[in-house]
C-alpha cells in the first residue's frame, strides 16, 4: 500500500488528524450505539463548584452528576469506558445554560485525544467501569490503581425518563474549557466551547436512590467536590452522535 502525502488544502481542512493516514480523532460526526450509562447525582458545597468553574462561569446550583458509561459500540473507537462529572454552569448576560465539566476519564486513546484537541475536555486515561453485580449495578471509575468513585444503584426496580435528570441539572448542554498553546508557548486557544448530543434515542431509563464513594487521587481528584447529601440515581441505555458544538466565549478576543 502506497500512501500519498496530504495536500496543504487537506491539511487546512477541518477534520483534519494525524497521524497521516492513520488517525487517532475520528471526524464529525460519529455515533454511538447501545450505549450504557449509570448517572450518579449528588449534592457538593457550593464553593467547591464555583473553585472548579473558569471565569466567567458562575455556578447555577450545588449538583453534581458523574456518569459512568459502557460504550458498546461506537464508530472509530469500538467499546470502552468512559467517566464524565459534571456541574451546573451558566455564561452571564447570553443563553449558554448548562453542564461544566471538570473531569473526565477514559480507557480509549481515541477518545482522550478527540475530547482534548477537539472540544477541549479534560480527558485523561483512566479505567471507567460499569457492570451488573446480581441485583446491584456498580459504576467505578479508577486511575494509578485507585478507586476515585465508587458508586451504586439497585438493578431496574422503577422506571423512569430522562426529563426527571434534567430536572437535577442541564446536562444535555455541556461546556468545557479548551486551552492549547503556540509550540513556542504563547496562547493560541483559550475558548469555552459548548456542544450537545444529536439523534438521542433512549431505550430504557430506571433510577432510584444511590449511593457515592469517593476517595481522594491528585491526578483525579473527584474528591474536591464532597458527597454532602446523595440524590438519584439512573441507569439508562441510549443511541446518540457527536456533532460540531460552537464556541461560546473566546478569551483571546475578548477582554
Amino acid at each position: 500500500m502506497t500512501l500519498r502525502r496530504p495536500t496543504i488544502d487537506e491539511i487546512r481542512q477541518g477534520g483534519f488528524a494525524t497521524p497521516w493516514g492513520a488517525p487517532s480523532a475520528p471526524p464529525f460526526p460519529f455515533s454511538f450505539r447501545n450505549a450504557e450509562i449509570l448517572t450518579l447525582a449528588w449534592r457538593t458545597d457550593t464553593a467547591a463548584i464555583e473553585a472548579l468553574l473558569p471565569p466567567p462561569l458562575v455556578a447555577t446550583g450545588d449538583v453534581v452528576l458523574a456518569h459512568i458509561y459502557k460504550m458498546n459500540d461506537a464508530d472509530w473507537l469500538g467499546a470502552y469506558g468512559e467517566a464524565n462529572v459534571m456541574v451546573g454552569a451558566h455564561l452571564p448576560e447570553t443563553e449558554h445554560n448548562g453542564s461544566y465539566s471538570p473531569f473526565l476519564f477514559l480507557s480509549s486513546d481515541g477518545g482522550v485525544i478527540q475530547g482534548r484537541e477537539v472540544h477541549g475536555q479534560p480527558k485523561k486515561l483512566g479505567e471507567p467501569k460499569l457492570e451488573a453485580r446480581g441485583d446491584l449495578f456498580v459504576g467505578t471509575i479508577a486511575r494509578n490503581g485507585i478507586d476515585v468513585l465508587t458508586g451504586t444503584l439497585a438493578y431496574k426496580q422503577r422506571r423512569d425518563t430522562l426529563d426527571s435528570l434534567s430536572a437535577l441539572m442541564r446536562f444535555a448542554t455541556n461546556i468545557n474549557l479548551k486551552a492549547v498553546d503556540h509550540i513556542d508557548g504563547r496562547p493560541a486557544i483559550r475558548q469555552l466551547t459548548s456542544r450537545k448530543l444529536a439523534n438521542v434515542t433512549v431505550h430504557e431509563c430506571w433510577s432510584g436512590p444511590c449511593s457515592v464513594e469517593l476517595r481522594p487521587n491528585m491526578q483525579a481528584p473527584v474528591f474536591r467536590l464532597p458527597v454532602r447529601e446523595m440524590l438519584k440515581g439512573f441507569y439508562w441505555r441510549a443511541d446518540f452522535t457527536l456533532v460540531p458544538g460552537s464556541i461560546i466565549h473566546d478569551y483571546l478576543e475578548q477582554p
